[in-house]
Order: structure tokens, then C-alpha cells, then sequence
């Protein structure tokens, strides 16, 4: 492209504008030239060339337009910029062009000139995008402009003999505490594993063998990720990449001592959750997948949540580092802060567990040879007490399991009969061994004719499929739902809060009144609906106390007076005198005791289920195997 000059006009630009891509034109240039004609006049060229070849990743080309110091030392200089900082983009800007006054200044100058120009560079995860002016000296040899080469060029605060590094300085992260705010972490034996950046003979040799080695339940590290957050970092200071805990990660530990240019740092960390780990969630390296999901500014290596409340609830209890961008030389002693941007301070997070509840259900569960869990709450409020989950293999089956309830389920049936039928639980009915149903054949235990409450308290399948007759298919799935069942809660953590589809026939109405068919619950659920027929009215369970009030979470639901006041009856002669009677330790109790066995999937399950409430403490319990539930109820309750 010719520069080409027009007949000067007064108040018109005699310079002509110029368009290049990715250089947007923004700044000013302060020139001087020679009489001589074969001089170049402009300096504008030289400069506009150079800043668009650093821009592309033409250093040598960018090196020619300088004088003052070896090329190669120039083309090292400027390639190294983007690496010690680890930079996703750099954009280099000038002005739209030199007026008329400027020219006569310009004149006055003779062969010296300097560039005013603006840097922005992106440093991707190390913080928000940096702009700063730069500036440049020219020098006019043998009639072409130069660009006086400078340290300074990078940034006016660069020296000789110093370099860019970005130091990220992470705040201690907060606790996950109980509802007395002491801690639910404890600590555990670490190891720091990092390196010291300036200390490596080959990074990318040292960090490809430790993505290789390091693979944490089956995930990696990015390895290029972390190359770049190596070479952006002080070279003298110690730069943790992941940290391991012991004895869990031993194993791993051996491997990677035998890496070259690997160090170790063993710690105490907190780390661990104390009880409750399905939902307190546990901590760990930021692989690649898992940053995909916590996002920036967390980069690899970090340790991260990554289950449960940590995994919820990272940012706010990591909170945001604190990113510095410092000149300094290699021994890092004569370091100066250059841009910084503060990090958000962590916060912690209160939950609603209970530890003497905690520790009570986690004795109920213990020694069981089941995968089973157990859901404590507090009618009066929705607080979740308690949260306990025996060999799940680290799911928190006790929130989202999805569980038949088989005769639990009648809590609610009982109340829709109560409500919508106008029965009570001295209404005659009969309990026969068999009975059909819309085509659908249920069978039981026969008993005599009796009133609803010894049926129910007999587990009576065929009493509740008779009686199924008495309500409509939407009915039943009303008032489950004033249970809560199958309604967003605004819990703040994962779980299934239940499924009670619409019958498409009465046989399966009758299958969904016995808790069978598609009627689906979680022992949370379950625990809920024991809540609301002890308190009279079912209230939004929450377990993270403060984050609860940002969260839009249903209204209460009032059930009848009346009909609670049957349910509980029904409840209580249960516990007394039937299924439910092994755990009665205290006049209070009521619930229920159920076997549910049903088809899920290709194989056949059993579930174990005991709900019920004491107190102003209602819980559900669920096993995977056919056990004795009124009995760990009653080691629940005895427990202190």
C-alpha cells in the first residue's frame, strides 16, 4: 500500500487514513524527517509494521524494524510476552493518522521520533484483559526509520535483564460447616506436588509424563494448560499443581516421585469430610473435564470441589485468586507489581446438619451388609437433620435414590381417603387375599373384617387396592403432591423429590395407592411426607442455611386438620400394634414399616423401608435387601 499525500488544505488532514486488519488505529505519533528526498518521510510505516508482526507472531519480522541490540535478542523478547503470561490473545493499536501540526513538529525533530501505541492482551484464565499504553522510540538510519530497540517497548516499566510473570495468590478456602458452624472437614496428611519453573530442564518433558502418570478417577490434566501456567510463573517460587491426599493417593505418589523435576510438599489439609461425604462432597485436582464445569478463573492443578456442596458451591468457598502481573528479574528479588486484579474473598457455607443426629443415623446404618441410607428432618422448619448413605459407593442415594415406597406410600393414600372420601380410621373395610382391580390382580396376607387402621397397621395391600375405587386418578396425584411429591423444592442440592404419574387405568390406581407400578421416591422424599403427617403441613426441605433464602422454593402446603388428625391415629396403632411396632421405644412414635419388591430394569429389587416421625424429628429409611427396618429405627432412636 503507497502512502499517497494530498495538496494541503487548511484544517484538513494531509495524512491519508489507513485500514490494516486486527490493528485498529488509536493513538499518536510524534515524528521527525530529514530534507533529504530519499529519505522516508514517515515514520508511521516502520511502526505500523513492526506492531503488526509482533501482533501475528512474526518476531523476526518484527525484528527487522529494529536497531540497537542483536535481532535474535529482540525476536526472543517479544516471543516470550505471550508465554510469560500466559496470554489467549495480544492486540497492539495506533492512532488514525498524523495532522498537519503534528508534521510541523515533526520537522523540528530531524531523525529521532516516538510512537505512542496501545497493548491489549487477554490473560485468558489469570484474569480480566489488560491495556496499557506502550511506547517507542524511532531513530532515522541511512534514511529509513528504526525502531530503537527497549525492554521498555514491552512495557514502560520492563527493564533490562527483567521478564513478565503472573503470581496468582489463592485465598484459603472456607469451610462447609454444621448448623453450630463447626467445621465438617477434618484434616488429612497431603502432599503439594509442583515445581519449581525455573529449575526445569525441559517443562513441556517434565509436565507431559505427569498428565501421563497423573490420571485422578480416570480423569487427566491438561497438559498444555499447564505448560502455560508454568512458564507464566515467577521461575523462582514454587508452583503447586495438584495436591494428593494419603493414604488414598500413595500409589500415585510413588509414581510421579519419579519424575524428573518434580517436588513435594507434605501437608496437613482440611480437606476431608468428617461425616456425610455424599453430600458434603470431597475435594480434589482441577482436571480438564472439571474445569469444563467449575470454569474460570480456577486453571489446572487447583484443588477444586468436585462432588457435592464443594462441587456446588466452589466459588463460594474457594472465592476468586488474587492475579498480579510483576516485572522482575530472575532471581525474583527486585520484583514490581505492574497490574493487579483483587480476587473475591471465600465465604463459608452452613448447612443444617445436625451431628448429634449425624452421628445417630450413621450408627443405625453401620454394619449393615445392604446399601442403605437415611434421611433425618425437622417437621416444624424442612431442615434436613441428618444425611447418611452405607455402601453406595459414594452416591447420596438418600436424596436421590428412586426408590418403590410400596406400603409407605399409604401415608398418602390413607390422607386422600381421609380428605377426599370422607373415611376415617374406624371405617369398616376388609382385607381379602387376593382382589382384582381393573384387570389387575393384588394379593395379601387375609385377615377378618376390621376397621381401616388394623388393616393398614397389617400392611394390607388388598384393603388400600379395594379403595382405590374411592378416588379418581387425578385426586391420588393432588394429594401426593400436597405431599411434595414430584414439585421442584428449590433445594440447592441434587435430588429426586418423587414421581406419582397419573394412572391411566384403575388398575394402575390401585397399584399407585400400595406404592407400586410407577410411583417412584427418594428417601428424602419419604422422609418429607412422614413430616407433613406429623406437623400438618409439608414444608420445602433446605440443608445450606444462608444460600436457602436466595432461592425461590415452594410455599407450605396445609393438609386437613381432620384428616391428620386420623392419619396420625392410623400412624400410631402402626407403631403400637403393627408393622412398625419393633421400633416403638418412646409413646410418640409413629410410622410405618414396608417391603417393596418390584422390577427395575432387568432384575429384580427389594427395598426395606421404615418411615416415620418422633418428636419434631421425622426420617425415612431405605435398604436395598429384605432387613428387619423397625429394628435400626429403634437403634436410631435409642442412640445417644
Amino acid at each position: 500500500m503507497t502512502n499517497r499525500r494530498r495538496k494541503r488544505r487548511p484544517g484538513r488532514i494531509a495524512a491519508a487514513r489507513r485500514r490494516v486488519v486486527a490493528l485498529a488505529v488509536s493513538g499518536a505519533l510524534v515524528a521527525g524527517m530529514t530534507t533529504g528526498c530519499w529519505a522516508e518521510r514517515s515514520a508511521m510505516p516502520a511502526v505500523r509494521d513492526f506492531l503488526i508482526a509482533w501482533q501475528v507472531g512474526n518476531f523476526e519480522a518484527a525484528a527487522g524494524k529494529t536497531v540497537g541490540v542483536d535481532r535474535k535478542q529482540v525476536e526472543d523478547a517479544l516471543s516470550r510476552v505471550s508465554q510469560q503470561l500466559d496470554a489467549a490473545s495480544l492486540r497492539l493499536s495506533l492512532g488514525t493518522g498524523v495532522t498537519d501540526s503534528d508534521v510541523d513538529q515533526i520537522i523540528k525533530k530531524g531523525d529521532e521520533a516516538d510512537a505512542r501505541f496501545t497493548v491489549k492482551i487477554d490473560l485468558g484464565e489469570n484474569g480480566q484483559p489488560w491495556e496499557y499504553p506502550g511506547l517507542m522510540h524511532l531513530r532515522r538510519v541511512g534514511g529509513k526509520w528504526k525502531i530503537a530497540w527497549s525492554p521498555s517497548i514491552i512495557h514502560t516499566s520492563l527493564k533490562p535483564g527483567q521478564r513478565l510473570a503472573v503470581v496468582t495468590e489463592e485465598p484459603e478456602r472456607a469451610p462447609v460447616t454444621d448448623t453450630h458452624g463447626r467445621s465438617l472437614l477434618r484434616e488429612v496428611g497431603a502432599y503439594d506436588v509442583g515445581v519449581f519453573p525455573g529449575q526445569l530442564a525441559d517443562p513441556k518433558k517434565t509436565l507431559d509424563m505427569l498428565t501421563k502418570h497423573a490420571k485422578i478417577d480416570g480423569r487427566r490434566l491438561d497438559a498444555e494448560r499447564l505448560l502455560g501456567r508454568v512458564r507464566s510463573a515467577p521461575p523462582q517460587d514454587f508452583l503447586p499443581l495438584m495436591t494428593l491426599q494419603v493414604p488414598a493417593h500413595n500409589a500415585l505418589i510413588q509414581r510421579l516421585t519419579n519424575i524428573p523435576g518434580l517436588s513435594f510438599n507434605g501437608v496437613k489439609a482440611p480437606v476431608a469430610p468428617a461425616y456425610a461425604p455424599e453430600l458434603v462432597g470431597t475435594l480434589g485436582p482441577a482436571t480438564a473435564d472439571r474445569l469444563q464445569h467449575v470454569g474460570a478463573p480456577y486453571q489446572p492443578g487447583d484443588t477444586i470441589g468436585v462432588s457435592g456442596v464443594q462441587l456446588l458451591q466452589q466459588r463460594r468457598l474457594a472465592g476468586t485468586p488474587t492475579v498480579r502481573v510483576v516485572a522482575q528479574d530472575e532471581s525474583g528479588e527486585n520484583t514490581e507489581e505492574l497490574r493487579s486484579w483483587e480476587g473475591q474473598p471465600p465465604q463459608e457455607v452452613q448447612t443444617t446438619l445436625d451431628p448429634s443426629f449425624q452421628r445417630k443415623s450413621d450408627k443405625a446404618l453401620a454394619g449393615l451388609n445392604h446399601p442403605a441410607s437415611m434421611v433425618v428432618v425437622r417437621p416444624s422448619t424442612g431442615e434436613v437433620l441428618a444425611v447418611s448413605n452405607h455402601g453406595t459407593n459414594g452416591k447420596n442415594l438418600a436424596f436421590e435414590g428412586e426408590y418403590s415406597p410400596g406400603m409407605t406410600f399409604g401415608i398418602v393414600s390413607a390422607e386422600a381417603l381421609f380428605s377426599q372420601a370422607g373415611m376415617s380410621q374406624t371405617t369398616e373395610t376388609t382385607c381379602p387375599a387376593t382382589v382384582t382391580v381393573g384387570g389387575e390382580k393384588f394379593t395379601g396376607k387375609p385377615r377378618g373384617d376390621s376397621t381401616f387402621a388394623n388393616h393398614f397397621a397389617a400392611s394390607c395391600k388388598t384393603t388400600l387396592a379395594q379403595l382405590s375405587a374411592k378416588l379418581d386418578a387425578k385426586t391420588l396425584v393432588n394429594e401426593a403432591s400436597q405431599f411434595g411429591l414430584g414439585k421442584d423444592w428449590g433445594l440447592t442440592v441434587p435430588a429426586f423429590t418423587g414421581s406419582v404419574p397419573t394412572p391411566a387405568n384403575d388398575g394402575q390406581k390401585a397399584a399407585a395407592m400400595i406404592g407400586e407400578g410407577n410411583v417412584k421416591v427418594s428417601p428424602l422424599a419419604m422422609a418429607l411426607v412422614a413430616a407433613a403427617a406429623q406437623n400438618g403441613t409439608w414444608k420445602p426441605p433446605y440443608v445450606l442455611k444462608e444460600i436457602a433464602k436466595t432461592i425461590q422454593a415452594p410455599p407450605p402446603q396445609n393438609l386437613r386438620p381432620e384428616s391428620i388428625a386420623s392419619l396420625k391415629k392410623v400412624l400410631g396403632r402402626t407403631a403400637s400394634h403393627g408393622n412398625a411396632r419393633g421400633a416403638r421405644v418412646s409413646g410418640d412414635l409413629v410410622g410405618v414399616a414396608a417391603l417393596a419388591t418390584y422390577r427395575d430394569g432387568n432384575r429384580n429389587k427389594t427395598v426395606s423401608w421404615f418411615v416415620g416421625s418422633s418428636g419434631d424429628r421425622a426420617f425415612a429409611i431405605a435398604v436395598e435387601g429384605h432387613v428387619n427396618t423397625p429394628d435400626i429405627a429403634a437403634k436410631f432412636l435409642r442412640a445417644r
